[in-house]
């Protein structure tokens, strides 16, 4: 069983009740329960915050640890260069990092479209809903394999 930290930023506790119609009407708990369901082989440890800084320390846990990391930096993605800079780490310890967003950043406000986070993650999946944490966990696995 490989861990995994599925990490999450601002607002994403709100799943379910913020904008549906952008976001979905599935909770955190229910991606949980659907990466449980859907990806054997992955222990995932999900978490949300909506402080930067305890996003940034779970960062440096999974560098100092090794764990590699599914992270939807939300709001964080589009200017958070201390966010950056923690997963950079991850990038020079070679552990993986992948990018995630329910929603295709590219499609929305012209504000969504740079991320400071891509040009440090393994890659980045986006506009699937859920399925875009259920893709990102499947490539976490084939990296590490």
């Amino acid at each position: 069983m490989t861990d995994i930290l599925v990490l999450n930023g601002p607002n994403l506790g709100r799943l379910g009740t913020r904008e549906p119609e952008v976001y979905g009407s599935e909770s955190l708990a229910d991606i949980g329960a659907y990466l449980a369901e859907t990806v054997p082989g992955a222990d995932v440890q999900l978490r949300q915050t909506d402080d930067e800084a305890e996003l940034v320390r779970w960062i440096h846990e999974a560098v100092d640890r090794r764990i590699p990391v599914v992270l939807n930096p939300a709001a964080f993605t589009h200017y958070s260069y201390a966010l950056r800079d923690a997963a950079a780490q991850l990038k020079t310890a070679g552990v993986p990092l992948v990018e995630v967003h329910l929603s295709n950043p590219h499609s929305r406000e012209t504000f969504r479209h740079t991320s400071v986070i891509s040009g440090v993650a393994s890659g980045v999946i986006a506009g699937f809903g859920r399925d875009s944490y259920r893709l990102a966990v499947e490539q976490v696995l084939r990296l590490v394999a």
